[in-house]
């Protein structure tokens, strides 16, 4: 069973003013703006789905497996998967996710990750407001992004090696007073030249480390 995606689109964006997908930034730099609502179109799955200022399906995610998967595929909006993320079962890489582009096969042998993702830990980082680190290669020891904030709050910049942010987690604000989204319904807003797509990807692993 499916839920209506005119009816999801007006749910989310009828107490809201559509922003456009591309905005200009103070710093005159276009971005990619759109709704992520943490909810499945299909009832008895688990997931999320993603949608434009236009209420176009961008992207979904649908995960049948309760608890912690062990996988997750992020698909576009007509389901053809575009990247697939995996927990590692490598000892020495312990709270790692592995992001692959596209599908991949059960035992993807001969793929190589796009990128590592590795859930910050307290004890052992000085900066309590970094939630994790993405490594291009498991091997490296500087990390290529860095991303900072509170998802619990729906608050969370993803910064490159030069701190720029190149995506960033609001939470969604209705313009009607006393009107909130809560947690469920969030902004996801991509600078240019970082890709929406990838931007996604880390959210859902965030989902999966801190929810």
């Amino acid at each position: 069973m499916f839920i209506s995606r005119k009816s999801l689109s007006r749910s989310v964006h009828d107490e809201h003013q559509e922003q456009p997908e591309l905005v200009e930034t103070r710093g005159g730099n276009l971005c990619t703006s759109v709704t992520v609502w943490r909810k499945s179109l299909i009832v008895t799955c688990k997931g999320f789905t993603v949608i434009d200022s236009n209420g176009n399906l961008v992207y979904r995610v649908d995960t049948y497996v309760g608890g912690r998967p062990m996988e997750l595929v992020l698909m576009d909006g007509s389901g053809k998967p575009i990247l697939t993320m995996r927990r590692s079962t490598n000892l020495r890489l312990v709270g790692t996710w592995l992001i692959y582009g596209g599908e991949v096969g059960e035992f993807c042998t001969s793929e190589k990750p796009v990128f590592y993702v590795k859930k910050s830990i307290n004890i052992l980082n000085a900066n309590s407001n970094v939630l994790a680190y993405v490594y291009r290669r498991s091997s490296d020891k500087r990390y290529a992004y860095v991303i900072e904030g509170s998802y619990s709050h729906r608050s969370c910049k993803v910064l490159d090696e030069t701190k720029r942010v190149v995506a960033e987690i609001r939470p969604k604000h209705a313009l009607k007073r006393g009107i909130s989204f809560g947690l469920e319904v969030f902004v996801l807003i991509v600078q240019a030249g970082f890709d929406p797509g990838y931007a996604m990807g880390l959210v859902l692993l965030l989902d999966q480390m801190f929810s």
